[in-house]
C-alpha cells in the first residue's frame, strides 16, 4: 500500500510538470487567480505567523532537512543496490510533495503577467533616452548626497542598526501602495540569515524561503546595501518573482521612502543599473558621464565592490551558473542577465517625469 503511494505522488509530478508547462502560457489567468488572488492570502498568513519571530524559522528548516537527508542516505546507503527502485520511489514522492509546495506557496508567480504590462509601459527604450535618465539620475543622486555630506567625496554612512533598517522598509511600501494598493506590505518578515556567511561565498546578498514566505539578508553585506536588499526581498514577498521586477520595486520603494538615506541608497543603487548599461552600450559615453557623480557615490560603490572581492573563491562561479540555470527553468529565459532588464522598467516608468 505505502509504495502504491509513493507510485502516486511520483505520477503526480509528472503531472504537476506538464500542467506548468502548459500554465506558462496563461500569464493573465495566473496574474488574476493566483497572484492577485491565492497568493495574496498564502503570503500574508506566512508572514503572520513567522514575521514576529527574531530568527529566521526557514533557515532552520533547511537545517533539519539537510540533516534528516544526509542521516537518510547513511542509513538507507544498501537499499541503493538492494532495493533500487523503493529507493527511487521515495525520492520521486519526496520531490513531489516539495516541488508542490514550492509552487503552490510562492513560485507561480514565476508565470505571472509582465510587469510592464501591469504598469502599461514599454519594455524597450532606446541608447538617447537610458543616457537622459541617466543624467537626471546622477543630478538626484548627487543632490541627496549633498544633502547627508557637505564633502561631495565622503561616502556616506548609514546611521542606523540593520535591524532599524528592516523596521523602516515598510514605509516605502506605505507610500508606494497609495497609488498601486497592491505593494501594500503588512505585516513585514524581513530578517538576516543564519547563513550569511556561506550565502556570501556562493555570491548571494539575500534570498527569499518560498516554504516560510522570509525574507532572507545577508547580514554582512555592507549597511548601505541593506535598504535596497531588503526592499528587494520584500518585493519577492510581494509576489514578484523576477529579480528584474523585484529591483525595480525595491528601488522604487527605498526612493519613496520618507527616509533620506533610504533614498540615497534607492537611487545610487539605480544609478549603478544605468550607468552599467551605458557602458555596456557605449563605453566611450560611459567615460564622460563618470565624473559628473560625486566621488562619495563611487566610494559608496567601490565600498560594495570590496567586500564582495574580498570573498571571491573558486566555487562561486558554480553557485552563478546553477542559479542562472534555476531562473532559466522558471521562466527567465535570460537567467542572471535579466537582473540588468530593471533599467528598461526604470526608463520608461520615469519616461516625461521628474525625479
Amino acid at each position: 500500500m505505502l509504495k502504491n503511494k509513493k507510485l502516486v505522488l511520483v505520477i503526480f509530478l509528472g503531472i504537476q510538470i506538464l500542467l506548468i508547462s502548459i500554465l506558462k502560457n496563461y500569464p493573465a489567468f495566473v496574474e488574476q487567480f493566483y497572484s492577485n488572488g491565492l497568493y495574496v492570502g498564502i503570503s500574508k498568513l506566512m508572514r503572520y505567523v513567522f514575521g514576529w519571530i527574531p530568527f529566521s524559522i526557514g533557515d532552520i528548516f533547511y537545517t533539519l532537512a539537510g540533516i534528516y537527508i544526509i542521516r537518510w542516505l547513511i542509513l538507507n546507503r544498501k537499499r541503493i543496490i538492494k532495493d533500487t527502485i523503493n529507493w527511487l520511489l521515495d525520492i520521486g514522492a519526496t520531490l513531489s510533495i516539495a516541488y508542490f509546495a514550492f509552487h503552490i506557496l510562492w513560485a507561480f508567480n514565476y508565470y505571472r503577467q509582465p510587469l510592464y504590462k501591469s504598469l502599461n509601459i514599454e519594455a524597450e527604450y532606446t541608447t538617447e533616452q537610458l543616457i537622459s535618465f541617466t543624467e537626471k539620475l546622477i543630478k538626484k543622486s548627487n543632490a541627496v548626497h549633498s544633502q547627508l555630506s557637505s564633502v561631495d567625496s565622503i561616502k556616506i554612512e548609514l546611521p542606523y542598526s540593520k535591524s532599524e533598517i528592516f523596521d523602516k522598509v515598510q514605509n516605502g511600501y506605505n507610500v508606494l501602495s497609495e497609488t498601486y494598493s497592491h505593494l501594500n506590505y503588512e505585516p513585514k518578515s524581513i530578517k538576516k540569515s543564519i547563513y550569511s556567511l556561506p550565502l556570501t561565498y556562493m555570491g548571494f546578498s539575500g534570498y527569499l524561503n518560498p516554504f516560510t514566505n522570509e525574507a532572507q539578508v545577508d547580514g554582512l553585506i555592507p549597511t548601505y546595501k541593506f535598504p535596497t536588499t531588503a526592499c528587494h526581498e520584500a518585493a519577492h514577498q510581494l509576489g514578484y518573482a523576477a529579480e528584474n521586477e523585484a529591483n525595480f520595486i525595491g528601488s522604487l520603494a527605498a526612493i519613496h521612502n520618507e527616509d533620506i538615506y533610504f533614498q540615497y541608497s534607492g537611487y545610487t543603487f539605480a544609478l549603478r543599473y544605468c550607468l552599467a548599461e551605458i557602458f555596456r552600450k557605449n563605453p566611450e559615453i560611459y567615460d564622460c558621464i563618470l565624473p559628473t557623480i560625486n566621488k562619495g557615490i563611487l566610494k559608496n560603490y567601490q565600498e560594495v565592490q570590496a567586500f564582495w572581492m574580498a570573498y571571491e573563491n573558486p566555487i562561486e562561479p558554480i553557485f552563478e551558473v546553477t542559479f542562472d540555470s534555476f531562473l532559466k527553468a522558471n521562466n527567465q529565459s535570460a537567467g542572471m542577465k535579466s537582473y540588468s532588464y530593471v533599467v528598461a522598467l526604470l526608463v520608461n516608468y520615469y519616461e516625461g517625469e521628474e525625479l
